[in-house]
């Protein structure tokens, strides 16, 4: 792909007026990741991340060592001992992951491993 005049002048335009990459490169038929490129070649201004963490809501009324947990909504942010279990719908607002202590090789805690766990017989497996 060549990047003509017309194509980086559309390019500059589109970013200007905060266009993602994803659209403007739908728009001039390359990938997203090419126009990431030629803007960083061009010098033209970066951007903030789309990523979005989670953070931990502040609250006065919070007892000294107590500890609340973040809402986590991006499955990138959990790391390897949290578990996994979504609430809500992911394209709403208000998702979340539980986050708790997974239980020993699940991708869940004691408490969703109950649930996500059933035998053919109907009862629960244990999660260890």
């Amino acid at each position: 792909m060549t990047w003509t005049e017309e194509k980086i002048r559309r390019l500059k335009d589109m970013w200007d007026a905060g266009d993602s990459a994803s659209a403007i490169g739908r728009e001039l038929g390359v990938t997203k990741n090419s126009v990431i490129g030629k803007s960083r070649r061009l010098g033209l201004p970066a951007r903030p991340s789309p990523i979005v963490k989670a953070k931990t809501p502040k609250s006065s009324s919070r007892k000294a060592g107590s500890r609340e947990k973040a809402r986590i909504s991006d499955v990138f942010l959990l790391d390897h001992n949290m578990c996994r279990w979504p609430f809500g719908n992911p394209d709403e607002k208000g998702f979340y992951f539980c986050c708790k202590a997974v239980a020993p090789g699940k991708p869940y805690c004691e408490e969703h491993c109950a649930t996500a766990y059933v035998t053919k017989s109907g009862s629960r497996e244990r999660a260890s």
